[in-house]
């Protein structure tokens, strides 16, 4: 991994969502990923860094992982960028919300729309958009300085679920073969939920990418 690199990952809300503050400990600029809740914590670690954060990416529309964009942004300025098929999500409040009750302040318009092959470049920092649909439509990986950020496509040992509108568990276990098991094995992978892995250890071990299930 690059040394420069820093990310620090908060579990945050009642959906115990994965939010990483990424930056560069030379230049001091960064982004988030995923402002899933509890604002003012992940706000505190970027100023204890030190960091003056650009970018929020959406690594896709729901609930739980944009609920905290609308004062992240008012704090810090940053632009929000999440891909173009759940940028609706996001205009239209978040619409998964209402599947679970809750209210939440609206988030912000995205400022920059993503598609497969993009590039997040934040000061020296660089990483890839893989379109990762099966879970929205839009969710989206970013990969680069040795780590993949999967959002709610791939956990350690699970898979995102793919019961929710926009969700398909074929086109979801496709897109984890075609696109992220084919990263080196030693690639960091940094879910939405729960603890991290590698490419490697999914790729040995992770039931849901075996012949059986595959057979769905």
């Amino acid at each position: 991994m690059n040394q420069d690199l820093i990310i620090k990952g908060l579990e945050v809300g009642p959906f115990m969502s994965n939010c990483f503050i990424v930056g560069s400990r030379q230049t001091k600029k960064g982004f988030i990923v995923d402002p899933g809740a509890d604002a003012p914590d992940i706000l505190q670690v970027v100023q204890a860094d030190g960091l003056d954060i650009k970018l929020i990416v959406i690594t896709h529309g729901h609930v739980d992982h944009i609920s905290a964009a609308a004062a992240i942004k008012k704090a810090t300025g940053a632009q929000v960028a999440v891909h173009e098929s759940d940028a609706p999500l996001l205009r239209g409040g978040g619409s998964t919300a209402s599947l679970f009750g809750l209210r939440f302040d609206a988030p912000p318009a995205p400022d920059r729309l993503l598609k497969e092959g993009d590039k997040i470049e934040v000061d020296g920092l660089n990483f890839l958009v893989i379109h990762t649909p099966g879970h929205s439509l839009g969710g989206i990986c970013l990969y680069g300085e040795g780590v993949v950020f999967t959002g709610d496509t791939l956990f350690n040992l699970s898979i995102g679920r793919f019961d929710m509108p926009g969700g398909d568990g074929r086109l979801l276990v496709n897109n984890i073969q075609a696109k992220l098991m084919v990263l080196p094995e030693d690639t960091i992978v940094l879910p939405g939920h729960g603890p991290q892995s590698t490419i490697g250890h999914e790729k040995q071990w992770n039931p849901f990418l075996k012949e059986q299930f595959l057979a769905f």
